[in-house]
Formats: structure tokens, C-alpha cells, sequence
């Protein structure tokens, strides 16, 4: 087994998805968390740091420019490459700018930058997912997921913990972001020596197509809308464990705030990368419903540490100890989580098909806050954390339902053609699209009234509450339809 895990790092592309993982995780602490520490210490407000944390939603929002991606080639370097190394350049120029602003008095050049720096991220997390469908093959997705998880969770450690310790101790603020900025380059090299993914199926032929084409193939497929409903299930316990354990190692169980830093930072990024490489290496064994079921199972009961913490007495070691296994698991769910979306992708236009999956695979991550905070006060610690672990159980249901899907596509790299229920699928798709346009018209409006343009604060809460249900209908309609459909086929 050992000898297995480290030939993970002699496969061919290995290193460029390494490096190019690392290249996409570079820039999202500059735009977020590394530019809000900056920002506190140069005595800025609350409510202009709050604002800047907006521009964080283009990673939401950026399958609306995806289809660009997919439909239009560069002259230079091929449909995959031509893009990585536009978007590279870009934000190898942007952060070497924003080295030069002054919070304080280059407010607006700051922010205009930052915009610019989380755009061109986004879109090269965009290409960088269609380059890695396109590049493996069904075979090599596990151990692509791993290394390219590896590559972003180490540039995210360097851009975030590294980077403000060395504006702190050493460097300033200008001259991290100028380091930050060489970095960059990294995934420059990176690109200059990838080869491009050889594909048979064709670029959309138009922008028109490039829009509709994937949106009619992926909603036109057997399961579809279960598969959707698992994407935004299967790592909902993990998102519900995350969601406030540093509120709960604090003041739920009584650790100070340098104990949890030290051990949930450091130990648990190790597990997490360790996870993910010990995922892509067993599926190598596995089918991708196997490896999905098997570290689902693991995500899930990896919560339990957490609620040993909330029963027991206080002790380091236990903290450090249910840290480090939930983070293991989490590692290794994410690896077969990411290997699932690249199956999913039609090639042709693999941009937009990931960029809509990983967005709504973002869903139970964004929301879970609100519901976390609710529950813990009603309940306690202990009884969210037993929740915790339920909350994992319908990802693995809808996982069950959509075993023959996966599998035949595991099998063939193509997908069932849905047969039943044709009109009725349309008002499902219809529902989800106008929901999606409201929450990003919600949006528009939060960036609106933070810059007191609009003042549409009550306008907003009622379209984000509109837009989500919305979505909510549509997905538990198409849900619905599935499973009849299933029944259907059952019969025959």
C-alpha cells in the first residue's frame, strides 16, 4: 500500500496539476482574508471591510461567464491552455498592483483591483476544473482530484498564515503582495509546459449554444435532478460540523483561542491533505459509487468526535485526536466529491457544466450558518453534532438511488437518456433558473446599498427569500420526477 500511495506522484501530469492547483488557491486569501487583516490594521471600518467581502460571491456566481470559456478559443496555446495563461497573466499583474495601494488612500483603486483579482480567479478556477475533466481519464480522476486538492490547500496555507507573517514580521504589506504576485508565475511555468487535453467532441458552435447546449444535455440525463439534489446533500454533515467548530472548541468546550489556531489550522490542514491523497490512491481499488459510499460513511461518523468533545471533559489531546479525523475523512470525501463532478461534465463544454456543479455544491456550505446558530442555541452542542451525523444519511440515500447512473457512466463515460415526464421536467428546470436569476439579482443589490447607491434593503430579503424558493421547488420537483421515473423503469 505504501508503495501504491507514492506513485501518486510519478503519474504523468501530476506535477502540472499540482502546480496549477496550487496557482488556482494563490489568489482567494489576497482578495479575502489575507486583505482584511491588511485592512484592519490600517484602522479601517467595519462596514467598508464588510463590503470588500462581497467580491468573494464572483466564486458563486461565475458559471454566468463560463459558456465564454467553453465557446471561444485563443489563438494561442489551445481552448484550455489559451485561458489559463490569459487569467494567470492577469492576476500575476493585478496583485503586483494592489502592492502599490494605500488602503486609506487608494480606497476605490483597492477595491477595483480586488474585484479585477477575484474575476480573474474565478475564471481560472474555471478553466483549471474543464483543463483537469478534459486531461484524465476515468482512471486517473482520483488521483487527479487529490494532487490538485493538495496543490490549492498548500497555496491557500501561503497566501493566508505565511503571508500575514510575513507582512507582519518582515516584509510590509507591499512587498508580500509583490512576493505573492511572483508566485504566480509558478502556475505561468506550469501552463507554458501542460499539454492540452486531446478531445474528440466539439466546441459549442455558437455563444447561444455554449449557453443552452449544456444546461439541455446535463438536465436531459437519467437522475439528473437526483444527482443535483446529491451534489448539494452528499457533504451537508460535513458542512454542518464545520460550520461553527471554532465557536464550539472556544466556547462550547473551553479551549483558548491559540490552542484551536495551532491545532485546528496546522494539524487539521495536514489531515485534510493527507486525506485527500489517501482518497485518490484507494480509488484507485474502488468504483466511484464505492468511494463515494465508503468516504461518505467515514464523513459522517467522523462527526462523533465532535460530540465526544461536547460530553467529555476538556482535553487537548481529544481535541487534536476527533480534529484530525473528521479533517482525514473530510480529505478523503472531497477527493471522490470532485472526481464525481468531472464524471458529470460533457466534454464539449466541461467550463460550464463544473463551473454550475461546483456552485451549487457550494449551497450547503454558504447556508448552513444561519441554521447552525439556530439549532445550537435551541438545542446545545451535544444535540448538534448527533445531528451532524444525520444530516449525512439523504446524501447517502440519494448515493444509493443514483447507483446505476453512476456506474454506467463510470463505465462508459456517457450518460442515460432521461425517457418520461418531458413537459413536466421543463416547469422543474424553469423554476430553478428564474430562483438562480433572483439570488443574483439579490446580489447586485447587497453590492448596491454597501456602496449607498440604492437603499433596497427590504427589497433584497424578500428576493433572496423568493430566488430560494424557487430553487428549493425546483430541485424537489425534478427530485420527484426522478425517482417516479425510476419506478417507471423498474416496472418495465
Amino acid at each position: 500500500m505504501l508503495k501504491q500511495y507514492f506513485t501518486i506522484f510519478t503519474q504523468r501530469n501530476t506535477a502540472i496539476l499540482l502546480l496549477l492547483g496550487f496557482a488556482s488557491g494563490l489568489p482567494l486569501a489576497l482578495t479575502s482574508g489575507t486583505l482584511q487583516a491588511w485592512m484592519t490594521v490600517e484602522n479601517l471600518d467595519l462596514k467598508t471591510i464588510g463590503i470588500f467581502s462581497l467580491v468573494g460571491q464572483a466564486y458563486v456566481f461565475k458559471f454566468l461567464w463560463s459558456p465564454m470559456m467553453d465557446r471561444y478559443t485563443p489563438s494561442f496555446f489551445g481552448r484550455r491552455r489559451g485561458w489559463l495563461i490569459i487569467t494567470q497573466l492577469v492576476l500575476v499583474l493585478a496583485i503586483f498592483a494592489m502592492g502599490y495601494m494605500d488602503p486609506k488612500s487608494s480606497l476605490f483603486w483597492l477595491a477595483a483591483l480586488a474585484v479585477l483579482i477575484a474575476f480573474a480567479s474565478a475564471s481560472q478556477d474555471i478553466v483549471f476544473d474543464a483543463y483537469k475533466t478534459d486531461l484524465l481519464s476515468a482512471e486517473e480522476r482520483g488521483n487527479g482530484a487529490a494532487v490538485s486538492v493538495l496543490g490549492y490547500r498548500l497555496a491557500m496555507l501561503v497566501s493566508g498564515g505565511l503571508a500575514l507573517w510575513l507582512a507582519d514580521r518582515y516584509l510590509g504589506w507591499q512587498h508580500t503582495y509583490w512576493l505573492m504576485a511572483v508566485l504566480m508565475l509558478i502556475g505561468v511555468a506550469a501552463t507554458l509546459f501542460a499539454p492540452e487535453p486531446d478531445i474528440h467532441q466539439p466546441a459549442p458552435a455558437t455563444l447561444e449554444m455554449a449557453v443552452v447546449a449544456p444546461l439541455k444535455d446535463f438536465f436531459g440525463r437519467n437522475n439528473a435532478w437526483l444527482i443535483l439534489l446529491l451534489i448539494v446533500m452528499y457533504k451537508l454533515g460535513d458542512a454542518f460540523a464545520g460550520s461553527l467548530s471554532t465557536t464550539f472548541l472556544i466556547r462550547g468546550v473551553g479551549f483558548d483561542a491559540g490552542e484551536v489556531g495551532l491545532v485546528n489550522k496546522t494539524l487539521g490542514l495536514l489531515a485534510t491533505i493527507f486525506g485527500a491523497l489517501l482518497g485518490g490512491v484507494l480509488m484507485q481499488r474502488l468504483s466511484l459509487f464505492r468511494a463515494l459510499m465508503l468516504f461518505g460513511i467515514l464523513q459522517g461518523a467522523s462527526n462523533a468526535g465532535y460530540w465526544i468533545l461536547a460530553v467529555t471533559d476538556k482535553h487537548l489531546y481529544s481535541m487534536g485526536t476527533a480534529i484530525f479525523f473528521e479533517n482525514l475523512c473530510g480529505g478523503m470525501g472531497t477527493a471522490a466529491f470532485v472526481a464525481l463532478l468531472m464524471a458529470l461534465c460533457n466534454k464539449s463544454f466541461s467550463a460550464t457544466q463544473f463551473a454550475l456543479l461546483s456552485a451549487l455544491s457550494a449551497v450547503g456550505r454558504v447556508y448552513v450558518g444561519p441554521i447552525a446558530g439556530w439549532f445550537v442555541e435551541a438545542n446545545g452542542w451535544s444535540a448538534f453534532y448527533l445531528f451532524s451525523i444525520v444530516a449525512a444519511v439523504p446524501g447517502l440515500l440519494l448515493l444509493a438511488m443514483c447507483r446505476q447512473t453512476l456506474e454506467y457512466t463510470q463505465r462508459t463515460d456517457s450518460f442515460l437518456p432521461r425517457v418520461h415526464f418531458a413537459g413536466s421536467y421543463r416547469w422543474a428546470l424553469r423554476l430553478l433558473l428564474t430562483g438562480s436569476l433572483l439570488l443574483a439579482l439579490w446580489v447586485v443589490m447587497l453590492i448596491t446599498d454597501g456602496l449607498d447607491w440604492t437603499h433596497l434593503a427590504t427589497l433584497a430579503g424578500k428576493t433572496v427569500q423568493l430566488g430560494a424558493l424557487l430553487c428549493l421547488l425546483g430541485i424537489v420537483l425534478g427530485s420527484v420526477l426522478d425517482f417516479l421515473a425510476l419506478r417507471r423503469q423498474e416496472k418495465i
